[in-house]
């Protein structure tokens, strides 16, 4: 599309907020938000960088989609990129969309909570709070009694269901209602809907004052709640107030850039203390060469990673986003956006810096590795490893990497039951982890990837208590042998200096690190046959079985053997021999 192109749509369009996509046949290249969005369109007939320059040579087309509002539009172009990840845009990977209210397109709409609408249906939204619009959309259905099944229940019922007795449907489907009056109520939801507030905020004062009437005050008092949350639904009201000194909750991000990609660290400060940190990683094509690069993913990473997620009283960012929509968006609800200079704030941008910075130059490693194996992901891996002296001591390690980097808090280790058997025992391991993930007993997030040190036996037995418990994560094994990568259809041989190859051979030998440390530890917790051999204390105990591995095959040495480990001389030697 040519700059005259472009002009000549851009003077079609409405002066409205909204999002346009510019589009090449059905595949969406980019998508913006504006405030007028025949003047932002028109912009593009002089393209502000390379990147979107090349963008819109691409395109044969351009759709809009007119919002109500500035804050609609912010919202619904982060859904839509989330949807369509366009090429051109700065995008989060795996996150979450913002919440919508569909009315469905039927003889009896129904009326739900959606991320992804139907073609046919009527949409509003979206909605920064799934909580509030839960909220409304219950109150909606007690008022107004609009269903909320499924088409397939609405088509088989031959008698009302619970939802008709609890008020929250008038049960069109068995006619309790007539069609004609149900559509009157669905016009008044789409009325509500579209900002005539006091459609449903009248019956609910109403319904309120006579709860309180007949002194049923807490029927009243939850009422009242539910009025609050109507009238501040579409913003009356709602303008937050910005409190000084009174920041509870406070998100640090830090950003690095290498290539199209970008990591943003984010650290969570509760009452003065830091109590969480995460990684996220985003594409941002072009975006270093554009010269745009930190603004412009710090300002695609705060509306797509605060979807469905509480915003914190505070921001503090490397430098200003610069993005006027989303600054108007976060002092609508109430929070302090800072770039501190010094101080402890500017310590803990310093410090979120560190952690994106940390991330940088592995992610290649971990897309290659997916795209290797076709893993949608390879982001979060677990290793596992067994160890043990011919059956005595035995225990497990589960190390956990997050972007190709140990995450240490996350590590994990089991005691098992002695037994000289590898695969019985990678087996026992792997069912303790499995056992754990289905039943909701791992604090941690379930992993991309399982790699199992070992072969193909390891792997069978691993592949066989996942099978058993039903965790379905895919699995791999890498063996130290040949450092072949085995799958349940195939093997890898990648060459030696394969980025990919190199994260596995580290979470492999972070797993038998971790596993042999723990494994001597439990070792010498046992108290042994030689705690009884006069000579024989602790650390020549702990000498002894380091060179021997177990009592038995102290038992087997010789008296040379023996003799040969510092601190036993000819006549402890003897005794151990005659006490064994």
């Amino acid at each position: 599309m040519n700059a005259d192109g472009v002009r000549e749509r851009a003077g079609s369009l409405p002066r409205e907020p909204g999002v346009y996509q510019f589009r090449e046949g059905e595949t969406t290249l980019y998508v913006g938000k504006a405030v007028d969005l025949r003047d932002r369109v028109r912009s593009y007939a002089d393209p502000r960088s390379a990147r979107i320059g090349r963008m819109v040579d691409r395109a044969d087309d351009i759709e809009i989609a007119v919002t109500d509002t500035e804050t609609q539009a912010l919202l619904l172009e982060a859904n839509l990129i989330k949807r369509h990840q366009p090429r051109y845009n700065v995008r989060l990977k795996d996150d979450k969309s913002y919440p919508m209210v569909q009315v469905t397109d039927h003889d009896a709409p129904r009326i739900e909570i959606t991320r992804d609408p139907d073609e046919s249906a009527t949409v509003f939204g979206p909605y920064t709070s799934k909580r509030q619009v839960e909220t409304v959309v219950k109150a909606l259905r007690e008022t107004y009694g609009i269903r909320g099944c499924s088409d397939h229940k609405y088509a088989g019922r031959d008698r009302p269901c619970l939802d008709y007795e609890m008020g929250l449907c008038t049960a069109p489907c068995t006619r309790e209602i007539d069609l004609a009056s149900y559509r009157e109520d669905v016009t008044a939801v789409e009325r509500f809907l579209e900002g005539e507030t006091g459609i449903l905020a009248d019956p609910l004062r109403r319904e309120m004052e006579a709860a309180a009437e007949d002194q049923h005050f807490e029927r009243a008092a939850n009422l009242r709640d539910r009025l609050e949350t109507v009238e501040t639904f579409h913003g009356e009201g709602g303008e937050a107030v910005q409190s000084v000194g009174d920041e509870r909750a406070v998100d640090v991000l830090g950003v690095a850039i290498e290539g199209d990609d970008a990591t943003v660290a984010r650290l969570r400060a509760e009452d003065g203390k830091l109590v969480d940190r995460d990684r996220h990683t985003l594409e941002a094509p072009g975006s270093s060469a554009d010269g745009d690069s930190v603004p412009a993913v710090l300002a695609a990473f705060i509306v797509q990673y605060y979807a469905e997620r509480e915003l914190p009283d505070a921001l503090l960012l490397p430098e200003r986003h610069g993005d006027e929509e989303v600054a108007a968006w976060l002092e609508t609800e109430g929070v302090a956006v800072r770039v501190p200079g010094a101080g402890r704030e500017a310590k803990l941008v310093d410090l979120a810096l560190k952690n994106a910075r940390r991330n940088v130059g592995r992610r290649d490693e971990c897309g290659m590795l997916a795209d290797a194996l076709d893993l949608d992901t390879a982001r979060r891996i677990e290793g596992f490893d067994v160890s043990h002296a011919q059956g005595t001591a035995a225990v497990g390690s589960n190390v956990t990497f997050v972007d190709g980097s140990a995450e240490k808090g996350e590590y994990r280790r089991k005691k098992l039951t002695d037994q000289n058997d590898d695969y019985d025992n990678m087996r026992a391991l792997l069912e303790w982890r499995a056992t754990r993930a289905v039943e909701d007993r791992d604090d941690r997030p379930d992993p991309d990837l399982l790699l199992i040190d070992g072969g193909e036996g390891q792997l069978a037995a691993a592949r066989d208590a996942l099978a058993a418990v039903g965790w379905d994560v895919p699995a791999v094994a890498l063996a130290k042998a040949e450092e072949r990568v085995v799958t349940r259809e195939r093997e890898y041989a990648w060459p030696s200096d394969a980025p990919q190859l190199h994260l596995l051979q580290r979470v492999r030998d972070e797993a038998h690190r971790f596993a042999v440390q723990y494994h001597q530890t439990v070792r010498d917790e046992v108290k042994t046959v030689l705690d009884d051999v006069e000579g024989v204390g602790p650390e020549t105990r702990k000498r002894l079985l380091g060179r021997f591995g177990s009592v038995e095959n102290v038992r087997d040495a010789s008296l040379a053997d023996l003799q040969s480990v510092e601190g036993i001389g000819e006549k402890t030697a003897a005794t151990i021999k005659s006490r064994l």
